[in-house]
């Protein structure tokens, strides 16, 4: 395959995702367009800079850069971990960018291994892992990739609701976490509202165990304090999970008459899911997020990632199996 037909393919692709985007922005499958259609024509860049040379020369590249990008990753992903323990403390949520740092180097421990012994069925099962590794990680660089394309192409004016999603309370107060989304729901209200327009703003979040008030009061008394009239906010104060927060906001504003152009704030490292599940329950609703500390960022996408693997779990484990098994296949066929 030389360099133009690539670029054909990269260009093709590209033109299908900027369809699809234009048409539903909210689909996960655009990312995978996306980072397949830059690949390719990447590919036919570089391809085409070597002289006499074709994709083989991306191929040697990607085969010489990927160790080190990956130990790379591994590394910080590992001290990002340490400062999430150091900052936020010792919980499950807070090892995920450690755990999987660390499992990043495996498979490289592994080789070393299998290259020292000569073992052909240490071999066939690092193969197996590296061929899991490289899907997931596709799919993550497409989720990370269109999480950036998705939230910088979200428009912010002129919403007739503004939903702002809770992320918990410490007792009755509104953590630094969740003020910024107010901040952010504020800041497109106070814009609109200088234009003539007055979107309704929607505190959605219920009373955890550990809450002595409802998210959804606590953001209502936040935004009261910030000048918003009572008149101005329904809120939604049942929802415990992002699914129940955008269908009991669909209901409330379908009581309201508003069943379209609405506006969901969330944190930015949520806002891909986010999207996502809206579609998912027939929100007509597009996101936009707010933002988060630098050091928070890696767990939480990390954590935003493997929501979304979840949620379409039979297809990842079908297409992980396929991909463990071949090099199993290919051992005992020799």
């Amino acid at each position: 395959m030389g360099p133009v037909i690539l670029l054909v393919i990269g260009v093709v692709l590209l033109g299908v995702f900027a369809l699809r985007f234009r048409q539903e922005r909210r689909r996960f499958g655009n990312g995978v367009l996306l980072l397949l259609g830059l690949l390719c024509a990447g590919g036919a860049l570089v391809a085409s800079g070597a002289a006499g040379a074709g994709p083989e020369v991306l191929v040697a590249l990607v085969l010489a850069l990927s160790p080190l990008l990956v130990l790379v990753l591994a590394g910080l992903l590992i001290v990002n971990g340490a400062v999430m323990l150091h900052r936020e403390g010792l919980r499950v949520a807070n090892l995920l960018s450690a755990a999987l740092g660390v499992a990043l180097l495996v498979p490289y421990v592994l080789l070393v291994l299998a290259v020292l012994a000569e073992w052909k069925v240490l071999g066939a099962l690092l193969l197996a892992v590296v061929l899991v590794a490289s899907y997931l990680g596709f799919v993550l660089l497409s989720f990370l990739l269109y999480s950036v394309v998705y939230g910088m192409a979200t428009r912010t004016d002129g919403a007739a609701a503004i939903v702002v999603h809770g992320s918990g309370l410490l007792g009755d107060r509104v953590p630094p976490l969740l003020a910024s989304r107010l901040d952010r729901a504020l800041g497109i209200w106070h814009t609109d509202r200088a234009h003539g327009r007055t979107p309704l703003l929607v505190p959605s979040g219920g009373k955890g165990s550990d809450e002595k008030v409802s998210e959804a009061a606590a953001m209502t008394s936040y935004l009261a304090e910030y000048g918003v009239p009572a008149g101005d906010v329904l809120p939604e104060d049942r929802s415990t999970t992002t699914r129940e927060n955008l269908l009991f906001s669909k209901h409330l504003l379908a009581r309201q008459g508003i069943e379209h152009n609405i506006l969901l704030v969330t944190s930015n490292f949520h806002v891909l899911r986010t999207a996502l599940l809206a579609r998912s329950v027939g929100l007509d609703a597009q996101v936009t997020g707010a933002p988060t500390a630098r050091y928070y960022l890696p767990s939480a996408l990390l954590r935003e990632f493997v929501g979304v693997l979840a949620e379409h779990k039979r297809l990842n484990i079908a297409v992980c199996a396929v991909l463990a098994a071949l090099p199993v296949v290919v051992l005992v066929a020799s």
